[in-house]
């Protein structure tokens, strides 16, 4: 098994259309608002961007620059759908449908938290010095990033890692695995605490997801 590390500062990034919200609702499209009057912003989701591989056939660490956009795209969408109700689609970062269903539970869950408690919404997020690993495990190989980020709200910010696996799926860049382990967060309760985040075919193991939709339902029940 070959390993490359890679640190690096992170550079702002211009995301275009992340600020623009929609209702989570059923993670259906909302018909656009368009307001004649000029204050108000016009509610349009931007075209879904793609984020390629350099080479079609493989990945390597030479990709890590265009992983790191994408999850920092995913990271910003993601909290802009828990805090002020926006859309986020799934689609453009993650190919595998059992993780896209976990993130969909995943931000209901957190949205109807947080929609009752605080009306502090996000901003923008700040991405701090960021780690990158490749690992070529034989099967096409994988990158590992661990993002720490700081979410600026209206009032006042607060900060916490996340963990992505990314690999090749068809020439396209794609997130196989999402973690954020910061205390009580709710892959915290659900997945478990302190995980070692290295199996980029976890999804598919299908005792494994018997075993988390098990925890989904228990700490569901739990909030309600």
């Amino acid at each position: 098994m070959t390993r490359f590390i890679m640190f690096f500062i992170a550079i702002e990034l211009l995301l275009v259309g992340c600020s623009q919200d929609k209702t989570i609702g059923n993670y259906d499209k909302n018909t656009p608002v368009v307001s004649e009057d000029s204050s108000t912003e016009q509610h349009v989701v931007p075209d879904s961007p793609e984020y390629l591989a350099k080479n079609e056939g493989e990945l390597s660490v030479e990709d890590s620059e265009t992983a790191y956009e994408m999850c920092v795209r995913a990271l910003t969408d993601y909290y802009k759908a828990v805090w002020n109700g926006s859309d986020i689609e799934l689609d453009t970062f993650i190919d595998n449908d059992h993780l896209k269903q976990y993130t969909q539970k995943k931000i209901q869950s957190q949205y109807d938290l947080y929609v009752n408690i605080s009306k502090n919404s996000v901003q923008d997020i700040d991405i701090g010095a960021w780690e990158v690993e490749y690992t070529d495990a034989g099967d096409g190989g994988f990158l590992y990033l661990h993002l720490p980020v700081e979410i600026i709200q209206s009032v006042g910010s607060y900060g916490e890692g996340t963990e992505f696996l990314v690999r090749n799926v068809n020439g396209k860049l794609v997130i196989v695995d999402w973690y954020n382990g910061a205390k009580d967060s709710y892959d915290f309760m659900v997945r478990g605490e302190n995980l070692t985040i290295d199996n980029p075919t976890i999804w598919n193991d299908s005792e494994w997801l018997k075993n988390l939709n098990s925890k989904q339902l228990e700490f569901s029940g739990s909030t309600r």
